[in-house]
């Protein structure tokens, strides 16, 4: 089965460099890896210093990267209420664009960045050409939002599906009353878009739930108010059940030298990890060197993959 990491933490703490250095790490120890951003703000292939886009493309051996198009979840689920719309006209109920859109943003809610995300994480839970798939999450608000999506589209679509459930309901009497029993044997048993739809979204949950498949893995820097911050995203990760197995503290000082100043940051460092130790026991603590000005390139990248975890 395909295995699912999720990095995910505040913005700047360096989250598309650990996600994009695990994916290296993979694909050297023989895994078809595949690194999608989720992050509106792309920069997946600054990382890697190539083009990147709305299809996966391989950097490197057996490394592949995606940066998520965040007009493909839109136009996929606006299609379903279109395709709602149209129904309901051929049943005498006419909608007009206002009327559509409205139906639309009521079942669904969220904004393109989560839907983009929740439509990535869809379809490469139902991939299975990689062996890893590595997820750069968009900043802490973004993914909080994303683990609810699942819930939150199956509510609308509910919504959806009895409302044309009803409207259908009351064409096939009216045809009935009309043409008798045989009126509506001419209407095809096809797949439910609706419903297939919501299968899709339960099997994320699921897979986002599965501590077999998935591990989230909260990255920071060790600072006072981004302890903080990891400290609430991990109970509110837990309380959507999704299994937290890692802390990945990046830019940490550890050699300071004769700098004052730095030796006053490691010490103050120090305490910001033996806070988050302290904190949140269960969890393993990886912590990253800080690196001098951007990490990019592939050198740069399996650099920092050394400080990873063995257990990846």
């Amino acid at each position: 089965m395909t295995e699912f990491l999720l990095y995910g933490g505040k913005g700047g703490v360096g989250k598309t460099t650990i996600a994009t250095a695990t994916g290296v790490s993979l694909a050297e120890r023989g895994y078809e890896t595949l690194v999608v951003s989720t992050d509106p703000a792309h920069s997946l292939g600054d990382a890697v210093e190539r083009p990147v886009g709305a299809d996966p493309v391989e950097i490197h051996n057996g490394f592949w990267g995606v940066e998520v198009d965040p007009q493909a979840g839109i136009d996929r689920y606006r299609t379903l209420f279109e395709a709602l719309a149209a129904e309901f006209a051929s049943a005498g109920i006419d909608l007009d664009e206002d009327e559509i859109t409205d139906l639309f943003t009521a079942g669904v809610m969220p904004g393109s960045d989560e839907l983009a995300a929740v439509e990535g994480l869809a379809t490469y839970a139902d991939s299975d050409r990689w062996d890893r798939v590595v997820f750069d999450t968009a900043p802490t608000g973004h993914t909080l939002r994303l683990l609810d999506l699942p819930s939150v589209l199956d509510r609308g679509m509910a919504t959806a599906l009895d409302l044309r459930d009803q409207v259908r309901r009351k064409v096939n009497t009216t045809r009935t009353m009309l043409f008798g029993p045989m009126a509506n044997r001419r209407r095809a048993d096809g797949p439910d878009d609706f419903t297939e739809m919501r299968d899709r979204m339960e099997r994320v949950g699921t897979v986002l739930r599965d501590p077999d498949r998935t591990a989230f893995r909260a990255v920071t820097i060790p600072e006072t108010m981004a302890v903080r911050e990891t400290e609430r995203l991990v109970e509110q990760l837990r309380s959507f059940e999704v299994p937290v197995t890692t802390l990945v503290v990046n830019k940490v000082v550890e050699d300071p030298g004769d700098c004052e100043r730095c030796r006053g940051k490691q010490t103050v460092q120090e305490e910001a990890i033996a806070t988050l130790r302290e904190s949140l026991p269960d969890l393993d603590v990886w912590t990253i060197p800080d690196e001098s000005g951007e990490v990019t390139g592939l050198d740069a990248l399996e650099r920092v993959s050394t400080h990873l975890g063995t257990d990846l």
